[in-house]
């Protein structure tokens, strides 16, 4: 065989088996992933050629079980009974596109989109397609939602979130206050508090923020144990023989604190010479008054507001002595057990006024007078 005839033989091969492998489907076009908002319509394509006696299918993908993947399209016939999914078929040639149209697009819609030329029971051909959906922010149930600990203790705070694109994890504090660490903002996804202390106590905002909507935002409680730290407004109280007289402590502590007042050892309780009351004026501040009723000369001397709770204990001492004059309130009629502090303060420049004005009429009118009947005596005078 000459040259001339091997060479003509081998290109007509060549031809022929190029011919041949054109006929083979192939897929020659997938959309690239594409990311879309909630609502949106998105269109799918796939072109496939040489593939007019082969079924063309559109499927999404379940990651956790490819076994179980969910069946859109089959040619032009669409196979999912969901009014938002359609199939369109266009001809060019030897290449038929199949676009898959999904509109109003939902959060169950995002995924792998494949495209699959079904060769053989065992033979396919495939292109996959990733669709993002937009999706904003939520906090995950595994995040922290409240935390109690001690003083000095080391705690963490987590906060996590779902949503695409991945949400930026970030704390802050209420009213703007700084973080324990110094700062105002703090970026990651565990907040860490060391030796923490009662002021470190509040309200702590985990924010996720992914741009899209409005982010979301988790409240985060901290409340810190703390032994009771009693405070007093003075330590020393006058007053005369035969009228009340208030002794007053505030105690912050956490948890709330048992209170007592005790006076040579002994603890106090109600009767006809004392009268306890103790109540809340905020978050872990408490306040007692110990009334003293028409003071006897045995009831001078040295008092003790102690509070205790499971971590310790604190007292502070007030001491009652006797006086000439008579001090205003409660000796004037204001009850300051039964009253409100606003009320009370509202009443005390008002009463000093008053008490003024009447001591001046008895020191002008009733010198011999010995009680507090100013103005009768001054009628009598």
């Amino acid at each position: 065989m000459s040259l001339t005839t091997t060479t003509f033989l081998i290109l007509r091969a060549l031809l022929y088996y190029s011919v041949y492998a054109q006929q083979n489907p192939t897929i020659s076009f997938i959309t690239k992933e594409i990311v879309v908002n909630i609502g949106d319509d998105v269109d799918l394509e796939c072109s496939v050629e040489y593939a007019s006696q082969y079924p063309v299918l559109w499927a999404k993908i379940n990651y956790n079980n490819p076994f179980n993947n969910l069946f859109v399209s089959s040619d032009s016939s669409k196979i999912l009974p969901d009014p938002r999914y359609s199939v369109v078929q266009n001809t060019d040639g030897t290449t038929n596109t199949y676009t898959l149209q999904i509109t109003k697009i939902q959060e169950i819609d995002a995924g792998l989109y494949q495209c699959q030329v079904i060769i053989g029971t065992n033979d396919k051909i495939k292109a996959d397609v990733l669709v993002y959906v937009r999706i904003p922010p939520v906090i995950s149930d595994n995040s922290t939602r409240s935390s109690i600990t001690s003083t000095g203790a080391t705690i963490s705070l987590n906060c996590y979130a779902s949503g695409y694109p991945d949400p930026q994890i970030s704390w802050r504090r209420e009213n703007n206050d700084l973080l324990p660490s110094g700062v105002a903002v703090y970026r990651g996804n565990v907040l860490t508090i060391h030796s923490i202390t009662k002021e470190d106590r509040g309200t702590y905002y985990c924010v996720a923020d992914n741009g899209v909507g409005r982010g979301a935002r988790r409240n985060i409680g901290v409340e810190v144990e703390f032994a009771p730290y009693v405070t007093i407004d003075t330590h020393r109280y006058g007053q005369a023989l035969q009228y009340d007289m208030d002794l007053q402590c505030h105690v912050e502590a956490f948890p709330s604190p048992s209170i007592v007042w005790l006076k040579d050892g002994l603890e106090l309780n109600d009767n006809q010479h004392y009268r306890i009351s103790i109540f809340a004026t905020a978050d872990e501040f408490t306040d007692s008054t110990l009334r003293v009723i028409s003071i006897e000369k045995r009831q001078y001397g040295v008092y003790i507001c102690k509070a205790l709770n499971k971590l310790g204990s604190h007292q502070q001492k007030i001491e009652l002595y006797e006086t000439a004059n008579v001090i205003c309130p409660p000796a004037c009629g204001i009850d300051l057990i039964s009253s409100s502090p606003s009320t009370f303060h509202a009443t005390l420049p008002i009463l000093s006024l008053i008490l003024t004005i009447l001591i001046t009429w008895k020191n002008i009118f009733c010198t011999n007078c010995k009680s507090f009947a100013y103005l009768k005596c001054f009628h009598k005078s």
